[in-house]
């Protein structure tokens, strides 16, 4: 089924994310593509019209959202977690959900004494739909946070929503809504642990001895040739390169591996109609999923 075809709900529309955590790439797609997601729709119009019929009328059937407590770190920030509980057969998409997913998108407005916020996203799995190519998570995810409080040994309230996307034979924007408060005295909380521990490995924990991309304009954008030299993350790789900001998303990535060099191309285009802002190597986040591990890579040099 082709996941650029919401199919919602409820009258809440999926929004394009503005805080650095993904991008809707239906929205940026080119006219050759979208033509051809468009057939693919149209040809699809009889399953879609089974899948809709056989969609349960509350979110609450498809997808639960609850903050777990980890209680505190040794230098004071609370340990949390988002957890999504998903119907059996769904799945939901990573901060940068591939050719035809839907990015989750946060807002945390109501919540208290929260200064920093960093998120640890557990290493995805990658889909192939309809000859498209997502990357997300099956049934669960937990997501921990680490929050650092504005004004130490005071509550810290989370509150907010997530939009997100949902998809088993249709894709279904969906928006949860959360209110806790963490729980300074709590122990550690296994699935916290668990999540945190199936994070991708950095670059120095992967044995990545050098990474570097070349940069060349396009028509449109401009390339992005990035050279990873690292041991094998297992079976098929697949590079996402992302590329730090908010005006500038990356489109799909092509990977292949020569040797002890993994070698991954992506355009990145403009968020917006306009120009391409300025680029920075070290700015560029680049995945690696393999079979066996994740590598996060953050930045590159000049090659």
């Amino acid at each position: 089924m082709n996941e650029c075809s919401p199919t919602p709900l409820s009258a809440s529309p999926a929004e394009n994310p503005s805080t650095g955590l993904g991008r809707n790439l239906c929205t940026g797609l080119g006219a050759g593509v979208a033509a051809s997601l468009a057939a693919l729709a149209l040809a699809l119009v009889p399953q879609l019209a089974t899948a809709q019929s056989a969609l349960p009328t509350s979110m609450d059937d498809l997808v639960q959202v609850e903050i777990l407590d980890g209680g505190l770190a040794s230098d004071g920030s609370y340990i949390g977690a988002l957890r999504l509980t998903l119907q059996q057969g769904w799945k939901t998409y990573w901060r940068a959900p591939g050719e035809a997913g839907i990015p989750p998108r946060f807002t945390w407005r109501g919540s208290r004494n929260v200064g920093e916020m960093s998120m640890t996203w557990p290493a995805p799995e990658v889909f192939s739909t309809s000859g498209y190519q997502t990357i997300g998570y099956h049934d669960q995810l937990v997501l921990p946070i680490r929050i650092t409080p504005e004004k130490p040994g005071r509550p810290v309230r989370l509150k907010g929503r997530m939009e997100l996307g949902i998809c088993k034979d249709v894709c279904v924007p969906s928006e949860l809504s959360f209110d806790h408060q963490l729980d300074s005295g709590a122990t550690r909380n296994p699935a916290i642990v668990a999540a945190l521990a199936s994070r991708p490995y950095s670059a120095r924990e992967a044995g990545v001895s050098a990474s570097t991309c070349r940069l060349k304009p396009t028509q449109y954008g401009i390339e992005v040739e990035a050279r990873i030299t690292m041991p094998s993350a297992g079976g098929k790789e697949v590079a996402v390169i992302e590329s730090g900001s908010p005006h500038v998303f990356a489109g799909a990535t092509t990977t292949a591996r020569s040797g002890k060099t993994l070698v991954a191309k992506s355009e990145l285009l403009p968020a917006r109609a306009g120009s391409l802002p300025a680029v920075d190597r070290s700015q560029l986040r680049i995945t690696i999923l393999g079979q066996n591990h994740a590598v996060d890579i953050s930045g590159c040099t000049a090659g």
